[in-house]
């Protein structure tokens, strides 16, 4: 297996929405045309594939700069602190892939992103309550610090607010 990331294109909606939303409560509900917005204003919309099946996803990423009319407490959130930052919407790796370093490729591809923007952080927000302890602790190995909490969705949500500064892809710990 080869693993390798592409630009997500329309074709690719319908099993990418499926695999967002079968990974609630970690990342919110979306429709398709929520979905096509989302990848529409995004600054990179990415996924991981293998080579050998590169119409399937893995995995995806959606990242958004500063500037952007998007309706999420948590990217207004980074936008009211301020700075030239990355913002990570969602990571989602397909749940039978998990524990493969997917998760490391596809944050390589942002730091990437980053880095060629001339961006200087990489921001994001994992919850609290309901708990997701494995992407903390990921988020943790991949150099990443709160800056924050919030609750969010009138209660229901409670967020750590993280961010880390933009290096190398290539100088990324290993996320084990």
């Amino acid at each position: 297996m080869t693993l390798t990331t592409r630009d997500i294109d329309a074709t690719d909606l319908t099993p990418l929405l499926a695999m967002n939303n079968g990974a609630i409560p970690a990342v919110n509900l979306l429709d398709e045309a929520e979905l096509l917005d989302l990848v529409s204003m995004a600054h990179s919309a990415v996924m991981v594939v293998d080579d050998e099946s590169p119409r399937e996803p893995l995995g995806l990423v959606i990242t958004l700069t500063a500037g952007n009319d998007y309706d999420s407490e948590n990217y207004r959130w980074f936008e009211e602190r301020g700075g030239d930052f990355l913002y990570v919407d969602r990571i989602v790796v397909h749940q039978g892939m998990r524990g493969r370093g997917l998760g490391q490729i596809l944050y390589e591809r942002v730091f990437a992103e980053a880095e060629l923007a001339g961006l200087t952080e990489v921001t994001c927000e994992v919850n609290l309550d309901p708990p997701n302890p494995g992407s903390l602790a990921f988020h943790d190995r991949l150099g990443f610090v709160q800056l924050g909490e919030q609750v969010t969705k009138g209660g229901a949500v409670k967020v750590a607010l993280l961010s880390a500064p933009v290096v190398l892809a290539s100088s990324l710990p290993e996320a084990s």
